[in-house]
């Protein structure tokens, strides 16, 4: 990557950080304002839309290393190359996935090999 694509990145990846820590403080705020409910449909509707907050929450906490760990591979010039490969990653995956770690061919090998594995181990 050049210079120029790598501070589009690095300021990319510092925004999606900060837009993730709100959301998950918006979430947060919302968990913690619950509202006085008689209806009990009501009550399950706001249990619903919790479980849905706690999930967007934990999935964005998971996000945040993810961003932390990208901007470090910037710093060391190791962004936008493949772990395993060290082939390009390619600039449209980066813009549509900016903490990918390997290039499509790896992954999608990887994930094969995760589905197999998972596979076994449901019929063992």
């Amino acid at each position: 990557m050049n210079e120029q694509q790598c501070t589009f990145f690095r300021n990319y990846l510092i925004e999606l950080h900060d837009i993730t820590r709100e959301h998950i403080r918006d979430a947060k705020a919302q968990l913690a304002n619950r509202p006085e409910l008689a209806d009990i449909s009501d009550r399950a509707s706001w249990e619903e839309e919790c479980a849905i907050l706690m999930r967007i929450v934990d999935r964005e906490q998971r996000l945040l290393p993810k961003i932390q760990n990208s901007l470090e591979r910037i710093r060391l010039g190791e962004y936008g190359y493949c772990q395993e490969s060290g082939e390009p990653i390619g600039i449209e995956r980066l813009l549509a996935r900016p903490t990918a770690e390997y290039c499509a061919d790896v992954k999608q090998t990887k994930e094969l090999t995760e589905h197999a594995y998972a596979k076994i181990r449901e019929e063992s």
